[in-house]
């Protein structure tokens, strides 16, 4: 049988078929366009999603026998506002998780309602990118699009939605939104009235690895498959990385330097940190999670070799670097503002200690430095609370470079495995497929069946030594900065 996981992106979708065993079969990947109406915003048009996911299926599936396609399922960005009118049409683009123009709501939310209000609600405090704000948002600046609203749903819910006809939504994606009850894994009462949410706009909830319906006649023709293929309601992108990166369970932790950057640790129990500096969300696996996550981290090092040196080979750009450790050069992260642990959408970028005598090669060492200090901020959170790690996976774009492999392990000082097969979202979202389709029992049984460490990256004492130097410093910049990034807003 081939279960397929579609990953909605920012920039495309990526849509992944495997076999029963964990045979990856195909891989398609299909881009659509992010729009900018104003500094600071960020849009797609769910129509986009839905046009290029089709695409993708009819391509993903060409040339093999469309009725082994038993199983359909999804990792998807987090976080997005979609909202649709009574006759199930989109109202305005999707709002991103990177949109930045909800600082008002955010701090009527966390300074207003008040923050121990909302952690006592959701487990969480209102970030720019969280779904709640974005409604009050629209409530605030566009009154006739609110007065419209119908249904609301994420963005891989949306996808779920023209597949199947059914309005679901999973635990772990519905954690992101300020609207939901983690510890309960319910909607909460409190905040959809807060942010004057009418109950039957909102999506049944279902636990990531179940059976949400089967694919509407219409499509499952268009696309060739059967109509029983089983649709499983899928998780969030950084939930669905998680199951595909074997992140389940108890005390398992994975580093994703994506486009944004996360640090992901499984956990049985429900927690949350007394400053609510890392999210504390439902998992894919039926449990618990925290995750801290930078809004730019792979993307600092695409900007800096694309806008700034001018080059595609970056690679080469990282050969220069060989003096680990010793670097005068400081980088913060924040091109996009910053979530974790700051909470701060005025935080901005910068380069610090730049001397007559500093290289190409030291600043863009200080890049890859300043994600991977940033990356150990949020690390710190969690070992305040008690949580012993010794080791992490790690995956995304940036889990390429050997180079910053080396320097997450030394910085953070855990050591780093390498997985077989690193296909983030979307193998997570076929792997929960599968497990709706009862192909396995767990989404821990397909995890531990379906996911090999081939390589370990051990941190250096004499580097880590080196590097905690370094993070002590890095540490003092940012607090001697924030009260000029208020005023430079």
């Amino acid at each position: 049988m081939y279960y397929i996981g579609i990953d909605l992106g920012t920039s495309a979708v990526k849509l992944l078929m495997m076999d029963e065993s964990g045979k990856i079969l195909n891989v398609v990947s299909k881009e659509y366009p992010l729009f900018f109406p104003h500094p600071g915003w960020s849009e797609q048009k769910p129509e986009d999603w839905y046009e290029k996911s089709m695409e993708g299926l009819k391509e993903l599936t060409e040339g093999f026998d469309k009725s082994k396609v038993k199983g359909i399922s999804f990792g998807g960005q987090m976080h997005g506002l979609v909202i649709l009118d009574k006759d199930d049409n989109v109202i305005r683009p999707a709002i991103l998780w990177n949109d930045g123009r909800t600082t008002e709501e955010c701090d009527y939310l966390n300074n207003v309602i008040g923050k121990d209000k909302l952690s006592e609600y959701t487990a969480n405090i209102s970030f720019t990118g969280f779904t709640a704000p974005k409604v009050l948002w629209v409530k605030n600046k566009e009154p006739e699009n609110f007065a419209k609203i119908a249904k609301m749903m994420l963005p891989k819910d949306y996808l779920a939605y023209k597949l199947t006809g059914v309005h679901s939504t999973d635990v772990s994606d519905a954690s992101g939104m300020l609207l939901f009850d983690v510890k309960n894994r319910t909607w909460s009462k409190e905040m959809c009235e807060i942010c004057s949410v009418k109950p039957e706009w909102l999506a049944k909830i279902f636990e990531s690895y179940e059976k949400i319906g089967t694919l509407k006649e219409d499509v499952a023709k268009e696309l060739g498959f059967s109509s029983d293929v089983i649709v499983a309601a899928g998780a969030g992108d950084n939930a669905a990385a998680a199951v595909g990166t074997g992140t389940v369970g108890d005390g398992r932790c994975n580093i994703s330097l994506g486009t944004s950057g996360t640090i992901f640790i499984s956990s049985k129990k429900f927690g949350v940190d007394s400053f609510n500096a890392l999210h504390s969300f439902a998992h894919a696996d039926g449990s618990y999670h925290l995750m801290g996550c930078m809004l730019s981290a792979a993307s600092c090092n695409k900007w800096w070799m694309d806008e700034i040196i001018g080059t595609t080979d970056y690679a080469a750009e990282q050969k220069a670097i060989d003096k680990l450790g010793e670097n005068h050069v400081y980088f913060l992260p924040y091109l996009m503002g910053e979530r974790s642990p700051l909470n701060d959408p005025y935080a901005r970028g910068t380069f610090t200690g730049i001397t007559m005598d500093t290289t190409r090669a030291d600043m863009t060492q200080a890049v890859l430095e300043g994600v991977a200090f940033a990356t150990r901020d949020m690390y710190e959170v969690a070992k305040s609370l008690g949580i012993k790690i010794e080791r992490t996976k790690i995956c995304g774009g940036g889990a390429k470079s050997p180079l910053w492999k080396k320097m997450i392990a030394n910085i953070l000082n855990l050591k780093v495995d390498v997985i077989e097969s690193e296909e983030g979202p979307a193998m997570g979202g076929a792997m929960l497929a599968a497990v709706a389709a009862g192909e396995y029992s767990s989404v821990e049984e397909i995890a531990d069946k379906f996911v090999k460490v081939v390589d370990t990256v051990e941190p250096d004492p004499e580097l880590v030594k080196k590097y905690e130097e370094r993070y002590q410093q890095f540490k003092l910049i940012y607090p001697a900065l924030k009260p000029v990034f208020a005023k430079i807003k």
